[in-house]
């Protein structure tokens, strides 16, 4: 008997297979195609050759643990305990599939908002929870009378991811203070902060749970190097939480990873001394006005896009097909390959939206909008 008997190939494997057979500009799966930075390869090579390739601490690597507790104290003012309150992930996917298992019983309630990255309900079903998919509204900003109406007495989890793929949209400070009014009446939910893209943010500056007194001592936050430095690859992540929720992640994570990648761990470490993630955002904003402006003389409707590397647009003057049968369209007669929001629905809402991801070099970006202005 399965525990996941509806899950199958992810959309993304799907829609790169795809895009791969067909030889089209790939926009759908969220990586970079340009090159990492010099200086990031330069301590690799150079680290390589040293004794770094054995087992690290089970929690992570001490410099790099305090690495990002300079790190968060800095960007959130948040002050914590490396010994107790942060552990290195194998990725943030890896981190909150932990978290969740570590958290969630059986029978335990998970509220998940749709659209929404899809390993959260897998993790959820794994862990023997319940999934309550909810939908935020239409601007994809929270919905918080559908949040309060769902929560029950089973309700163990609240899931929310900030800024939010695939949408590209950022919470607002009353959205945290009406997420708080919420949990002040429910005072044994847990959240958890999906914010891997926090170093993206364009328009609005990024608030994190971090930097929130009300919310960061019954949370759990999720966050990515392979987001933040361009390296998906390497898969180091990390979660922040409280003593007494992380005992209980440490449990499940020892026996998963037990620890991560050695050297990734030790050349991030140092990449830390150097690095600007203000430059990364500022990137980031950049290829995104790039695209936009190439999509302007497009039938395409471009949605906003407050942060995340990701574009939504809609197709609704090009075509009356559902998104999934677009995006193969779009692939196979087209050669551009894009990520039909319909999937990251429980109930496969579709508003004829595509995602395309624009952490791409800015040759590609262009070729892959010259294509779409010509449909």
């Amino acid at each position: 008997m399965s525990k996941l008997p509806n899950t199958s190939a992810s959309i993304f494997s799907v829609m790169s297979q795809l895009a791969n057979q067909h030889n089209a500009i790939n926009l759908s799966q969220g990586f970079p195609n340009f090159p990492v930075d010099n200086r990031l390869l330069e301590i690799s090579e150079r680290l390589l050759k040293e004794n770094i390739h054995q087992y690290t601490p089970m929690a992570g690597l001490p410099s790099l643990l305090n690495k990002i507790a300079e790190l968060t104290l800095n960007n959130y003012g948040r002050a914590i305990n490396t010994s107790s309150e942060l552990l290195i992930t194998s990725g943030a996917t890896q981190g909150i599939y932990t978290a969740i298992n570590a958290l969630v019983t059986s029978g335990d309630e998970v509220i998940i908002l749709d659209p929404s990255y899809d390993s959260y309900e897998p993790s959820v079903l794994v862990a023997g929870g319940k999934p309550i998919r909810i939908s935020l509204n239409d601007d994809y900003s929270p919905n918080f009378n559908r949040i309060e109406d769902v929560i029950t007495s089973k309700t163990k989890l609240i899931v929310v991811n900030n800024p939010h793929n695939p949408t590209g949209k950022i919470w607002s400070e009353s959205d945290y203070e009406n997420l708080e009014s919420i949990l002040e009446k429910h005072p044994n939910i847990i959240l958890l902060s999906d914010e891997v893209y926090e170093y993206i943010s364009f328009k609005h500056t990024h608030i994190s749970v971090n930097s929130r007194p009300k919310l960061r001592e019954r949370a759990v936050v999720a966050s990515s190097f392979g987001k933040s430095l361009h390296v998906t690859g390497w898969k180091v992540g990390y979660l922040i939480t409280p003593e007494h929720l992380m005992k209980e992640i440490k449990k499940v994570h020892q026996f998963l990873v037990f620890s991560v990648n050695s050297i990734s761990q030790h050349v991030i470490s140092e990449y830390l001394d150097i690095v600007n993630f203000d430059e990364v955002g500022k990137m980031y904003s950049n290829k995104r006005t790039l695209f936009q402006e190439a999509l302007k003389d497009s039938r395409f409707e471009i949605l906003p896009s407050e942060g995340t590397y990701f574009q939504i647009v809609n197709y609704k003057n090009i075509s009356t097909k559902n998104d999934l049968d677009f995006a193969k369209e779009l692939i196979t007669e087209h050669g551009v390959a894009a990520i039909p929001i319909s999937v990251f629905y429980e109930d496969a809402t579709d508003k004829h939206m595509l995602r395309f991801c624009f952490a791409k070099t800015d040759e590609t970006l262009l070729e892959a909008a010259e294509k779409l202005c010509r449909i």
